[in-house]
């Protein structure tokens, strides 16, 4: 045999320190007899101080001793070592035919280990996900099967077994055919197109409509997915029929907000000159975002201006909010305009609620009788009109809102100003636009036509077939001073299509104190003494002012001419509640 002229002469003990294998070995009483370097490393000690050692006081889990009282090899068994997971075959050693030690090799399968560690918890994920996919699938309501490319079932849900009386298990795995015939799903399996919304006739006797749908995967058909969408047809007459109405009702609101726009318009509008420029005026400013201020006495229509800055803006489309200021409590004022989060107050709704300004966001806020609103509420309401952002009660989160303002009061904003019960600066961010609007005492030649829309109006609403007034009745209505403006004339109208049984507005339709106008002879209080009719008029006046003013007896001492005080002791002398 050739050699190199070098002699190479290799030990077994160099053999067995080169493996990457940890080799130790015992004799018959468990003592280290052999440990190569591999072992040396595992423990961190010198071969010093393992030779002659009892093999449990390095290794205690060991099987070697187990294997020595046997004589039996334990192959393929698990050693953990210093955090270290090891591999060990454990043999007895035999020389001629007696049992003289016995020897481990084992090698570390951490790595290993931690990989099928990780198979493992993968696995259970798959099984979880499985499991939840199987839930959302039996949940839905819709019938679902999927087929792979050569039809045989790999996944459906409850509401498709329903159909064949089984369970979803009875179906995986047979193929489509034998589940039941005529399958029109699966010819997406060699057209590849989706089709959506087909009726499919015979679904085991069931008429359904359904989706067919390809599976694709790198480019190529892999299955197929069949949806039933509506598992009788009549479901889908009966959800057009629902849609059908909801477009009906949503036509109906439509059309009642334009004809209460109209409405507004055509109350507005007349044959007085200063209120038809009003009117032009509020139209070209509903145009641009600016806030509005609508000022005049009570009953004025301030409210059908603010319609109509709404109506006529590019914010149509969006929320009108009305806030009566002076109806609301101060302490609720605030809840009601920004909102408020769950726990902000004792009582406070779960959940929250949104206030005015969000609900209006992209539309109109209409705040009434801004004039009635205290000092408290005008500094937060000027920071909200100023940063355009609100904070709900109970939240330091800021919310932007992009709202149009238009605020409407019949008090002296600059006599309140100096007595020190408004605002200056406040004053000066609603007053970008001012629109005063006339009382009805100074624009007497509309009220013909105001009484034509309101008997219009009534005549729907009772179901009536008014046609107009008589001369005494019209000329008592022109010669009144309306103190409740449109409103009062509103009531009034009302009133006599409550008290009518033809088709002509008398006067006796009219409330006492505009009889007495008349100079008519024949009054309600015939047979009494004149200070029992007079008291009977003014006890009639005095609560139909009240009517006009909404209870508010400020209001109603004003239109009245009283002061305050003096309506107090009239309600008392007359036994008005």
């Amino acid at each position: 045999m050739l050699m190199d002229e070098r002699s190479y002469s290799i030990t077994l003990d160099e053999i067995l320190n080169n493996t990457n294998n940890a080799i130790i070995a015992v004799d018959p009483q468990g003592q280290i007899i052999y440990a190569n370097d591999s072992v040396l490393n595992i423990l961190e000690k010198p071969e010093r101080d393992l030779i002659g050692q009892s093999i449990t006081a390095h290794f205690p889990q060991t099987g070697l001793l187990r294997v020595l009282e046997t004589g039996v090899a334990e192959l393929g068994q698990q050693l953990k070592v210093n955090n270290t997971i090891f591999l060990s075959n454990r043999t007895p050693i035999y020389s001629h035919g007696e049992l003289v030690g016995a020897v481990a090799v084992f090698q570390d399968i951490t790595i290993l280990q931690n990989f099928l560690d990780n198979l493992v918890i993968e696995h259970e994920r798959t099984k979880e996900l499985q499991r939840t996919l199987e839930v959302v699938l039996n949940t839905s309501h819709n019938g679902l099967i999927v087929v792979n490319k050569e039809g045989t079932v790999t996944m459906t849900n409850r509401a498709f077994a329903n159909f064949f009386n089984k369970f979803p298990k009875d179906l995986m795995g047979k193929h489509i055919m034998e589940v039941y015939k005529n399958p029109k799903f699966i010819q997406v399996l060699e057209t590849g197109e989706a089709v959506f919304g087909y009726v499919h006739d015979d679904l085991n006797g069931h008429e359904v409509i359904a989706n067919r749908i390809p599976i694709m995967q790198d480019g190529k058909i892999v299955g197929a997915l069949g949806e039933v969408i509506f598992k009788n047809v009549n479901e889908l007459f009966a959800l057009t029929k629902k849609v059908d109405l909801l477009r009906n009702e949503l036509d109906y609101y439509k059309k009642t907000i334009l004809k209460n726009n109209s409405s507004a318009l055509e109350l507005l509008k007349g044959n007085n000159q200063i209120m038809s420029a009003l009117v032009q005026t509020a139209q070209r400013v509903a145009k641009s975002g600016s806030t509005v201020l609508l000022r005049g006495e009570s009953g004025t229509g301030k409210e059908l201006f603010a319609q109509l800055l709404h109506s006529e803006s590019t914010r149509c489309q969006g929320a009108y909010i009305k806030v009566n200021c002076a109806a609301v409590p101060e302490n609720l004022l605030e809840s009601e305009l920004f909102g408020y989060v769950e726990g902000a107050f004792t009582g406070a709704s779960k959940g929250g609620k949104i206030g005015k300004f969000e609900l209006a966001d992209g539309g109109t806020l209409f705040l009434d009788e801004i004039g009635d609103m205290e000092m408290s509420m005008q500094v937060k309401l000027l920071r909200v009109i100023q940063e355009r952002e609100i904070e709900r009660l109970g939240s330091n989160k800021p919310r932007k809102v992009d709202v149009r303002l238009v605020a409407a009061t019949n008090r002296d904003l600059e006599a309140m100003i100096c007595d020190k019960q408004f605002r200056e600066d406040l004053y000066y961010r609603l007053n970008v636009v001012t629109l005063t609007i006339p009382p009805l005492r100074d624009r007497k030649d509309d009220i013909e036509s105001l009484i034509r829309t309101f008997i219009k109006k009534f005549n729907i609403q009772f179901a009536q077939n008014v046609m107009d007034l008589s001369i005494e009745t019209q000329n008592v209505l022109m010669n009144h001073r309306w103190p409740g403006n449109i409103r009062e004339l509103e009531n009034i109208i009302e009133r006599a299509f409550n008290m009518i049984d033809g088709s002509q507005i008398q006067l006796k339709h009219l409330p006492t104190y505009l009889q007495l106008l008349s100079g008519h002879e024949t009054l309600p209080f015939v047979g009494g003494s004149l200070e029992h009719i007079l008291a009977g008029v003014e006890k009639e006046a005095i609560i139909y002012a009240l009517d006009i003013a909404n209870g508010n007896k400020v209001k109603a001492a004003k239109n009245l001419g009283l002061s305050r005080a003096g309506l107090y002791k009239k309600l008392k002398k007359l036994d008005i509640l």
